[in-house]
């Protein structure tokens, strides 16, 4: 067989005159034997072979122009598509996992708490591919990290408030350690897929190029027509086989691939049965693409009908050869204007979706007015302020769950809410600094006291130091609140000043007075009475038995203060004889109290009724403590059923610290009837 560029287009001569050199060729089409030519005269040679150059340039310039054609549709606005398609098609064939991110649902992130978000990352890592996570985990990874800035920002600002010192300030959590430990997890799963898939890029892509230099090569090739056409298709089927290349050379390397196949059917002098067999072949299955394509034109699924759409276009790009040059621009713009049609539908709903993000752009934007609005107001108090922490955390909650807003002004949507927040930070900063002054000049006071009190503990003049230790107490009491880290410590201080001048009255006074000794010995005799007392089975009988033995008691007077152990035996016979009556823990409890506050209320030092109710508050402070910091950890437990074992046990603890509290807020009431 004859240089190829030596020999006049297929087109322009008969079949019999395929090859001048040769004096046998295969029908590929009709496996009959062509006729044999004898050889031309030179100048017909010549002249053959201009025309055959002829046939070459002209044909040369119809693709050259056919080519530039392309690329200026291309450049157009109604081509933006096509290559928005393309370039994902690109990105997917890179990586054939990668397009499975089509499939996982897009969750509302920015709604999901801090264990939630953790919970969904890894639920990500477990059951999909590590490639087609990347963006969801990216906007998982930037709410949780917004989100878990802002409760730092608040911790850190409790712990200043509460006298801490910023530098040294520390906070982390469970839910912390477990986002990063998945987020670790994430990253070298991720580094070790792009590292094993970067050497098989490079590989594939070698071989894709030796592909197209071969099928350069088929075009001069002397060889019969039957093995040129059999190299094509190995070369053709090798080419689907080879794996993914770069992306940013994929589409280069396919638009070379496929120009050169298209040079091999027009250049190549194929048996132009065989050639239309291809072309036929090829046109049939783009006609059902087109077909496929006009069909999700018209169905309601947007975006599966637009990822559909990209498969179409990378079966009609990669899996199919070209057509007859009479249909190629046809159907190419058929095609063309069914993804039209599918494209204009996908930009109605995105334009129904920047709707609702606008709506929730306005929520955000009414929220950060209305915390605008909260650091305009002026706060003198505490409780105050308290309310007002509280507010600004409620919007803040709001503002995470207000939904996505538009990309192009997300940002600057986030920028303002921080600074809002930041704003009343500063203002609440500001409040605390000046009331941790108060509280510094409150100590002070309170340290004056402590020194009166210690320098007046050891008088003898207990006419003069007993009105003067009475009085420092009650100016105690009115002095308003200081640093924590001090409280308990002058506390202590000043209560065993106080307390160890009244032990010493009260040593004296017991020492001169016979009564109170007397009255110790009769109260011993009825504590013995009472130990083998035995009740009725009547509640009723038994308790006005009880109030009887209780009102003897307090009626045989005081005792000698060293002498006062006796009350507490007294008062445990009590709570065993209640505790054997059929009564309701509370009602029991409460008759325990009373006759706990009676004789505390028997001394005239008014110090053990004082202390017992700063213990009744101590204790609901302690209760309401704990339970919310109960309530706060359910919020924890966000995607848990309500018959968690966890769970339940937390709402039982909850449900027990309430009894308990209402029944601590009686004792209150019933010790505030004795001032």
């Amino acid at each position: 067989m004859s240089d190829i560029s030596n020999v006049p287009n297929a087109e322009e001569v008969d079949k019999n005159n395929l090859n001048a050199n040769t004096t046998e060729s295969t029908d590929l089409a009709n496996n009959e034997s062509l006729e044999t030519n004898e050889p031309q005269p030179e100048e017909q040679l010549v002249e053959a072979e201009a025309t055959a150059d002829d046939a070459v340039e002209e044909v040369a310039n119809e693709s050259n122009e056919e080519t530039e054609a392309a690329e200026s549709t291309e450049k157009s606005e109604e081509d933006e598509v096509i290559n928005e398609i393309e370039e994902s098609n690109a990105e997917d064939a890179e990586d054939e996992g990668n397009k499975e991110r089509h499939t996982i649902t897009v969750k509302e992130y920015d709604t999901m708490s801090l264990e939630a978000l953790a919970i969904e990352l890894e639920k990500l890592l477990k059951n999909e591919k590590i490639q087609a996570i990347r963006s969801h985990v990216d906007k998982i990874n930037g709410v949780f990290k917004a989100k878990f800035q802002a409760l730092i920002d608040e911790k850190k600002q409790d712990f200043i408030n509460e006298g801490g010192n910023e530098i040294d300030f520390y906070y982390s959590s469970p839910v912390q350690k477990r986002f990063k430990a998945a987020y670790r997890d994430y990253r070298k799963l991720l580094n070790d897929h792009y590292q094993n898939l970067e050497k098989n890029l490079k590989d594939n892509l070698v071989q894709k190029l030796e592909i197209i230099e071969e099928l350069k090569g088929l075009i001069n090739v002397e060889e019969n027509i039957n093995t040129t056409y059999k190299h094509f298709k190995e070369l053709q089927e090798r080419w689907r086989n080879t794996g993914p290349i770069p992306r940013d050379k994929y589409n280069n390397a396919w638009n070379s691939y496929h120009h050169h196949v298209e040079m091999f059917y027009d250049f190549l002098h194929l048996n132009r049965d065989l050639r239309d067999l291809d072309f036929k072949h090829n046109l049939d299955k783009k006609l059902k693409i087109i077909e496929r394509a006009e069909e999700l034109a018209q169905d309601d699924n947007v975006l599966g009908s637009f990822r559909e759409l990209q498969e179409l276009h990378k079966m009609w790009k990669e899996e199919l050869g070209p057509v007859g040059k009479e249909h190629r621009e046809v159907i190419w713009e058929k095609f063309k204007a069914a993804t039209k049609i599918i494209n204009d539908k996908r930009q109605v709903y995105f334009k129904e979706i920047d709707k609702v993000y606008e709506k929730n752009l306005d929520k955000k934007l009414e929220i950060i007015a209305k915390i605008d609005a909260v650091n305009a107001e002026n706060g003198h108090s505490h409780n105050i302020w308290q309310k007002k922490i509280k507010e600004i955390e409620s919007l803040r909650n709001d503002f995470f769950n207000a939904g996505k807003v538009p990309i192009k002004v997300n940002e600057s949507t986030w920028a303002k809410f921080k600074d809002s927040v930041r704003t009343f930070n500063r203002k609440k900063n500001a409040f605390y600094k000046d009331l941790k002054k108060e509280q510094y000049t409150n100590l002070q006071k309170k340290l004056e006291l402590i020194k009166i009190a210690e320098d007046n503990k050891e008088s003898e003049d207990f006419n003069v130091t007993t009105p003067l230790m009475k009085k420092i107490q009650s100016d105690w009491k009115r002095i308003g609140y200081v640093p924590r880290k001090d409280s308990d410590k002058i506390w202590k201080q000043f209560k065993a000043a106080c307390n160890y001048y009244f032990d010493r009255i009260h040593a004296t006074r017991n020492a001169a007075n016979k009564e109170t000794l007397e009255a110790f010995n009769k109260k011993n005799e009825l504590l013995n009475t009472l130990k083998d007392l035995k009740l009725d089975d009547d509640n009723e009988a038994g308790i006005n038995t009880i109030k009887e033995y209780i009102n003897q008691w307090k009626s045989i007077g005081r005792i000698p203060n060293d002498k006062r152990y006796i009350e507490g035996k007294f008062q445990k016979t009590i709570d065993e004889l209640l505790s054997g009556l059929k009564m309701g823990k509370d009602e029991v409890e409460m008759i325990k109290f009373e006759n706990k506050l009676d004789n505390i209320n028997s001394t005239e030092d008014t110090r053990n009724l004082d202390n017992e109710r700063s213990f009744i508050r101590k204790k609901i402070d302690e209760l309401k403590g704990k339970i919310n910091q109960l309530e706060n950890n359910l919020e924890f437990f966000t995607n848990v059923e309500d018959d968690n074992p966890v769970v339940k046990e937390v709402h039982q603890n909850i449900k027990a610290h309430k009894e308990s509290l209402k029944l601590w807020k009686v004792k209150l009431k019933k010790i505030k009837e004795f001032y």
